[in-house]
């Protein structure tokens, strides 16, 4: 199923870095993905479910240029990726074997990807950049992925720059990186971030007007009555 809209749109208005803010506060501690970067065409924040992606160590009898036309592939995998998911791709960390290239790039914008998010490289950087699709990832390598990784599967559980990801859970991913929230939890994250945003916007124009920051942010008892006071007669 896609992404309800009314939750898609008030992920899309929140930032990364309040999100992370709204999860921590639920417990969550690991969700920005520490290696991903933007890239390519990250101009705009984007939200979507997450479509994994699994690398493993590079294995000589495996990792050739013949396992590109394996089932199990890079490329079978991009034909099962639904329109409007996100790719995350557990590369390891590895940065010197580019995992996509321009081509495999411009077929998954064909296909309404959203975006590839991975803590691996790229390759062809110029070519992807010219394919549009917004890339989040640890930098250009001219290398193929065989030269450092092996593919494994997709719609597994993954590790992505120190966060776990699974199958359906909700990226969104701006100028800041990209942050998974776990499936279970999307519906009651977009509420707080929502309220999370607001807030802030307040808070900041306080701190326009001259207010110390003690008791206002974090805010206090009273400053958050005052909040609520404030924006209730908006």
């Amino acid at each position: 199923m896609p992404l309800d809209k009314t939750i898609a749109d008030a992920l899309h208005a929140a930032t990364t870095a309040t999100l992370t803010t709204v999860l921590l506060k639920k417990g969550v501690r690991r969700s920005w993905m520490s290696g991903p970067k933007a890239a390519f065409a990250t101009s705009e924040r984007v939200v979507g479910e997450a479509f994994t992606l699994r690398f493993v160590p590079m294995r000589e009898d495996l990792a050739t240029p013949e396992s590109w036309g394996s089932p199990t592939s890079t490329r079978a995998a991009i034909e099962a990726m639904p329109e409007g998911a996100i790719c995350v791709a557990d590369a390891m960390g590895v940065t010197d074997a580019g995992i996509f290239g321009d081509i495999l790039c411009a077929r998954m914008r064909k296909r309404g990807v959203k975006a590839l998010v991975t803590d691996g490289a790229v390759r062809d950087g110029e070519g992807v950049r010219g394919t549009g699709l917004p890339v989040w990832c640890d930098g250009v390598a001219a290398p193929a992925s065989v030269a450092g990784l092996t593919f494994v599967g997709w719609e597994q559980p993954i590790g992505c720059g120190g966060v776990a990801i699974f199958p359906g859970d909700v990226i969104v991913a701006d100028g800041d990186g990209a942050v998974v929230i776990p499936k279970a939890m999307v519906a009651e994250v977009a509420v707080a971030a929502v309220e999370q945003e607001r807030l802030e916007a307040w808070i900041m124009r306080e701190v326009e007007r001259g207010v110390p920051l003690p008791g206002l942010y974090p805010p206090n008892a009273e400053t958050k009555a005052r909040f609520e006071a404030e924006t209730a007669r908006r």
